[in-house]
C-alpha cells in the first residue's frame, strides 16, 4: 500500500504542480497501460512465455472499436463491399481445404501435388475477387472515407470484441508458434505483431491505413455539449471553476471511472487465477515444465490457454486506448511503446505478482510522461549560470530530450539490481 500511497502522491503533485488535466490524463492512461501489464503478467510471470508481440495484439484491439463502433459506409458496401466479403470467404475456404486435404490424401507426392494445386488455384480466385472489390471501395470519397466503416454500435461494445479479436490472433499464433522454444517464440511473436501493423498500414479498405480514422464515437460526452449545457455550466460557475476547464476534466474523469471498472474486474479476475489450482498448476509448468508434463500435464495446450487470455486483455486496453484517443492511427503503434514500456512495467512491479504488475504500470507511465519536462527544467537549472550559445549549455539542453530513454534504461538496472524479483515480488 506504501507503493501505491506514493503513486497517489505523484499524481496529486502533478495536479498542483502543473495541471489537473495532465494529472488525469496520466492516471487514465496508466490505468490503460496497468491492463496491458496484466495480461503480459499472466504470460510470463504464470507461464513464462516471453512474448514480444504485445504490440500487434493492442493494435488489434483498436482496429476491433473500428470496425464495432463506426458507422458503415454505405457508399462503399455498395460498390465493392459485397465482392471484399465474398474474397475473405473464398481465402477462408481455401485454407480450409487444403487442411482437410492434407489429412484426406496419402503422404507423399500425391498429397504434395494435390496442396500445390489447391493453394496456388485458391489463391488466384482469392486475388482476382479481392482486388477488384478493394479498388472499388477506396475509390468511394477517399478523402474522408474509402473504407467499409464499422457496424455502428456503441463503443463499449468495442471493448471486449477487441478483446475476442486478439485472442483469436493469439489462438492462431500459438497453434503455430508455442512448441517453440523461448527466444524462438519471441521472435514469432515480434515479426507477426509486424505483420499485424503492415496490413492495418497498408490495406486501406479496412480501416483506412495511414489515413487514420478519426471521430470515433465516445462513452463520454463531447466538451463542447457540456459548455453549451446551462444546467452544466451554472453548476461548475459555483464553485468557481471554468467550464472550459472543468468540461475537459469531467469527460476525463469518466473515462477513468470506467476503466478503473475494467482493471478492477480483471484484476480480480486474475487474482482468483492465480490463487486457483488452474493457477498453481500453471507456475507448476513455468518452474519444470518436464516434471510437469510427466505428471500427465499437457503443457502445449496450458501455454495456448494462458497466451489467449493474455493477449485478450491486451487487445481489451488496446480498444480502450483507442476510445480514449479518439482515433485509430497505424502509424503510432512502436515496438518501444507497446512491447518494451509494458515489460518495464512487468519487470519493475513485479513479474508472478498481479498488484506489481498494476503498480509498474502507473509508475513507470508517470515516469514516461513526466522524465521529459522535468529532465529540460533540471538542465536549465543546472545551465542557468552558462552564456548563451554556450556549447556545454546547447548540448545539456538538447539531452533533455533524451531524458525518457536514459530514465527507463537506469530505473530497469536499478531494479535488477536491488531487486531483481521487483518492487511487490512474487509470493
Amino acid at each position: 500500500m506504501v507503493y501505491f500511497g506514493c503513486i497517489a502522491a505523484l499524481l496529486i503533485g502533478t495536479g498542483l504542480m502543473t495541471s489537473w488535466n495532465l494529472a488525469i490524463t496520466i492516471m487514465n492512461f496508466g490505468l490503460i497501460s496497468a491492463i496491458m501489464a496484466l495480461g503480459v503478467n499472466l504470460q510470463w510471470g504464470f507461464a513464462g512465455l516471453f512474448n514480444v508481440g504485445i504490440m500487434g495484439f493492442v493494435a488489434l484491439g483498436g482496429l476491433a472499436t473500428v470496425l464495432v463502433a463506426m458507422p458503415p459506409v454505405g457508399e462503399a458496401w455498395a460498390a465493392g463491399g459485397l465482392r471484399v466479403i465474398l474474397a475473405l470467404i473464398l481465402g477462408a475456404a481455401t485454407i480450409v481445404g487444403a487442411i482437410l486435404a492434407y489429412g484426406a490424401l496419402p503422404k507423399g507426392r500425391v498429397r504434395t501435388l494435390g496442396m500445390i494445386v489447391i493453394l496456388c488455384t485458391g489463391f488466384f480466385i482469392y486475388r482476382a475477387v479481392f482486388d477488384g472489390g478493394v479498388q472499388a471501395v477506396e475509390a468511394v470519397n477517399p478523402a474522408n472515407a474509402g473504407y467499409l466503416g464499422g457496424l455502428g454500435l456503441p463503443v463499449l461494445i468495442a471493448w471486449p470484441v477487441g478483446g475476442l479479436l486478439a485472442a483469436g490472433a493469439a489462438w492462431i499464433i500459438g497453434k503455430t508458434a508455442l512448441g517453440l522454444r523461448s527466444d524462438y517464440l519471441a521472435i514469432a511473436t515480434l515479426g507477426i505483431a509486424e505483420i499485424i501493423i503492415a496490413i492495418m498500414k497498408n490495406e486501406d479498405w479496412l480501416a483506412r491505413g495511414v489515413k487514420n480514422v478519426v471521430g470515433l464515437p465516445r462513452p463520454a460526452p463531447y466538451e463542447i455539449d457540456l459548455q453549451n449545457s446551462t444546467t452544466f455550466v451554472e453548476r461548475v460557475t459555483s464553485f468557481g471553476f471554468d467550464p472550459v476547464t472543468a468540461s475537459t476534466l469531467w469527460v476525463k474523469t469518466i473515462y477513468a471511472g470506467l476503466f478503473t471498472v475494467v482493471l478492477l474486474i480483471l484484476f480480480i479476475l486474475a487474482q482468483r487465477a492465480l490463487h486457483s489450482p488452474w493457477g498453481r498448476m500453471m507456475r507448476a509448468i513455468r518452474d519444470n515444465e518436464v516434471a510437469a508434463e510427466a505428471m500427465g500435464k499437457d503443457v502445449t495446450a496450458r501455454h495456448l490457454q494462458i497466451f489467449v487470455l493474455g493477449s485478450a486483455i491486451c487487445g481489451i486496453a488496446g480498444a480502450m486506448m483507442t476510445t480514449l484517443d479518439g482515433q485509430l492511427t497505424p502509424g503510432t503503434y512502436q515496438p518501444l511503446r507497446f512491447t518494451f514500456l509494458v515489460w518495464v512495467m512487468v519487470i519493475v512491479g513485479g513479474s508472478g505478482n498481479n498488484l506489481g504488475a498494476v503498480l509498474g504500470g502507473f509508475l513507470i507511465w508517470w515516469l514516461w510522461v513526466m522524465v521529459e519536462p522535468i529532465g529540460l527544467w533540471v538542465m536549465q537549472v543546472v545551465t542557468s549560470g552558462m552564456a548563451d550559445g554556450f556549447w556545454l549549455r546547447e548540448h545539456l539542453l538538447d539531452s533533455a530530450a533524451h531524458m525518457r530513454l536514459l530514465t527507463m534504461g537506469v530505473v530497469l538496472l536499478l531494479v535488477l539490481r536491488f531487486s531483481p524479483r521487483g518492487l511487490i515480488p512474487e509470493k
